[in-house]
C-alpha cells in the first residue's frame, strides 16, 4: 500500500455494520416471555448477559454447562445455502448432552462465524436457534458473530453453542446410580442427526440433491420427553447416541459392570449406508446413530410405563439390553 492509500475495517472484509444489524434484529425479534424470562436481567446487546440465580428449592444446586458444534454438516448448509434447520442441530447437540446428568437447562449462547457476513442466512440460522431453545426451555441469552476472511472461504461457516442448566446434586443421573440387573431403553433418532457427516458427504457425494431432506433433517430434540420421564419415571442414567454411535453408552456404567445391548432394526437411510460402505452391522453401530438418539437406563419395573410416555411424544423406543 502507497502511504496515501486508505484501507478500511470494510475493505478489508469485515463489515462491521451488517454485524450490528444483526444484532438489532435478533433483540427487536425476541420474546418477551421467553423461557425463564423472569430469571434475565440483562440478555442480547450487552457485553454479557446476567441471569438470576435463584435455586432455593434445591438442596445442593449444582450448575450443568456443555459445549458442542455440529461439525462438517455445516459443509451441506452451505452446498444448499440451507440454514434453517442446522440451529437446530447446535441447540440440540448441547441441550441433549445436558439433560443426561438429570438437569434442567436454563440458558444457550451461540457462536456464529463465516468468511463474509449474510444477513439472510444469519436469520436463518438464529431463527433456527432461537426457536429449538424455546422448545427445549432454554432462554438465548446473547452470543457471537463473528467475519474472518482468510480463515473461511466464501460461503462457508461455522457454528458453536454453549448451555448451562442445574441439577440437585442428590438427584443428578451418572454411573454412580446404576445397578446390575438395570435394563437399557433407546429413543428413536430423527435421522443422522449432527455426525458422522465426513463420511456422509462422501457416501452421498454423487446424489446429494436427491437425499437433501434426510440429510438436513435436524437432530431431535429430547428436552420436552425427558422432562415428561422424570415426572413419573425412576431413571438411573442418560446417554445421547451422538459420534461413535453405541459406544457413547459405556460412559454411563460403573467400571466393574457392563452395558449388554442387543441389536436394533436399522432404518432404510442406514441401511443405504451400509450397502454403499459395506461396513459391518457392529461398525454402523459404532460409527453412526443407526436410528437411535438417546438412552435410558433405568430399573426394570418403569420399562413398561416410560415406553408409553415417549409413545406420546412421537418418538418409538426400543428395549435393547442389560446391565451385568
Amino acid at each position: 500500500m502507497g502511504k496515501d492509500a486508505k484501507k478500511t475495517y470494510k475493505d478489508s472484509g469485515v463489515d462491521v455494520v451488517a454485524g450490528d444489524q444483526l444484532v438489532d434484529w435478533l433483540h427487536d425479534t425476541s420474546k418477551p416471555k421467553q423461557a425463564h424470562h423472569q430469571k434475565i436481567v440483562s440478555g442480547i446487546g450487552g457485553f454479557a448477559s446476567l441471569f438470576r440465580a435463584d435455586f432455593s428449592q434445591m438442596k445442593k444446586p449444582c450448575l450443568v454447562t456443555c459445549t458442542d458444534g455440529v461439525g462438517t454438516k455445516v459443509k451441506l448448509a452451505s452446498y444448499f445455502k440451507d440454514y434453517k434447520t442446522v440451529g437446530q442441530d447446535l441447540v440440540a447437540m448441547c441441550v441433549n448432552d445436558l439433560i443426561c446428568t438429570g438437569g434442567e437447562p436454563l440458558l444457550f449462547l451461540d457462536y456464529y462465524a463465516t468468511s463474509k457476513l449474510d444477513l439472510v442466512a444469519a436469520k436463518e440460522f438464529l431463527s433456527s436457534v432461537r426457536a429449538a431453545c424455546e422448545e427445549s426451555s432454554c432462554a438465548l441469552v446473547g452470543g457471537e458473530t463473528a467475519e474472518m476472511p482468510g480463515v473461511y472461504h466464501d460461503g462457508d461457516f461455522d457454528c458453536a453453542g454453549f448451555a448451562v442448566g442445574v441439577v440437585d446434586e442428590d438427584q443428578a443421573w451418572g454411573a454412580q446410580k446404576v445397578k446390575a440387573g438395570d435394563r437399557l431403553l433407546g429413543i428413536s433418532s430423527s435421522g443422522f442427526h449432527s455426525n458422522g457427516f465426513s463420511l456422509l458427504r462422501k457416501v452421498f457425494e454423487h446424489d446429494l440433491d436427491q437425499y437433501r431432506q434426510a440429510l438436513l433433517e435436524p437432530t431431535a430434540l429430547y428436552v420436552k420427553v425427558v422432562q415428561a420421564l422424570k415426572k413419573e419415571v425412576q431413571i438411573h442414567a442418560a446417554a445421547h447416541i451422538t459420534g461413535g454411535g453405541v459406544e457413547n453408552i459405556p460412559r454411563v456404567i460403573p467400571e466393574v459392570l457392563q452395558a449388554q445391548w442387543t441389536a436394533w432394526p436399522l432404518p432404510p437411510l442406514f441401511v443405504e449406508v451400509q450397502k454403499r460402505t459395506g461396513l459391518t452391522d457392529l461398525e454402523m453401530r459404532q460409527t453412526l446413530n443407526c436410528g437411535l438418539g438417546f438412552v435410558l437406563v433405568l430399573p426394570a419395573s418403569e420399562i413398561e410405563k416410560a415406553r408409553e410416555i415417549i409413545s406420546k411424544f412421537s418418538f418409538q423406543s426400543f428395549e435393547m439390553g442389560v446391565v451385568i
